[in-house]
């Protein structure tokens, strides 16, 4: 099957399960195969994680399409990325909100992420190589964040870096196995809601995984 076919036929399957068409329209416009290795180009539309190097993976079309969705963007929110990976991601964000602030623990791929996303001219995406505390921030607060990466719990520093009405998608879990969580940081307390089974690398740093 060729590229375009693949392509195709992912968006026809993405148009079926995600109700947010405005995700599906966004990453219609990023070029997935852009941002996998060149022995990963001809399946850079199959929905499955793909290796990146570093233990890392770009995550499933699907995956990321379900967390996207779950933020609730209307495209003028600062939103907060934890796990740059390949950038991908980030730049999908950059077509649904006003600014994205992305950290990335592995530097070579920060540094490979930012060269793809500024050949794609984003202007609204910063990378940084994240350091031990959890998230950034000297940008905060954030109207979104998510992660893409498995923490053991919530992590409190990252809803001390969110808006109230703020939503935070994260998987938690073991590292083995996580539920992909939507937290909803309101007055009266924090709303949690499981949308399902998934698996991520572990989240490595302050208020997750130590390494």
């Amino acid at each position: 099957m060729d590229l375009e076919q693949a392509r195709e036929n992912l968006f026809k399957y993405l148009d079926h399960e995600i109700a947010d068409k405005r995700v599906i329209e966004a990453m219609q416009r990023v070029p997935r195969e852009v941002f996998v290795p060149p022995q990963q180009y001809h399946s850079a539309y199959d929905d499955r994680p793909l290796g990146i190097g570093f233990g890392q993976t770009i995550s499933q079309p699907f995956i990321v399409a379900l967390m996207l969705q779950a933020l609730e963007l209307r495209g003028d929110e600062k939103v907060l990325e934890l796990g740059t990976g390949s950038g991908y991601e980030a730049a999908i964000l950059a077509e649904l909100a006003q600014k994205v602030v992305t950290v990335e623990c592995i530097p070579e791929l920060a540094e490979s992420a930012k060269e793809i996303l500024d050949r794609l001219a984003y202007s609204n995406i910063e990378v940084h190589v994240a350091g031990r505390p959890l998230g950034w921030p000297e940008e905060a607060p954030y109207d979104a964040i998510i992660v893409s990466a498995g923490a053991p719990t919530v992590p409190q520093v990252l809803l001390e870096q969110l808006t109230l009405n703020g939503r935070l998608v994260i998987p938690v879990g073991s590292r083995w196995q996580q539920d992909l969580l939507r937290v909803t940081k309101l007055r009266k307390g924090n709303e949690i809601e499981n949308l399902g089974g998934c698996y991520f690398v572990p989240l490595i740093g302050e208020g997750a995984w130590e390494n």
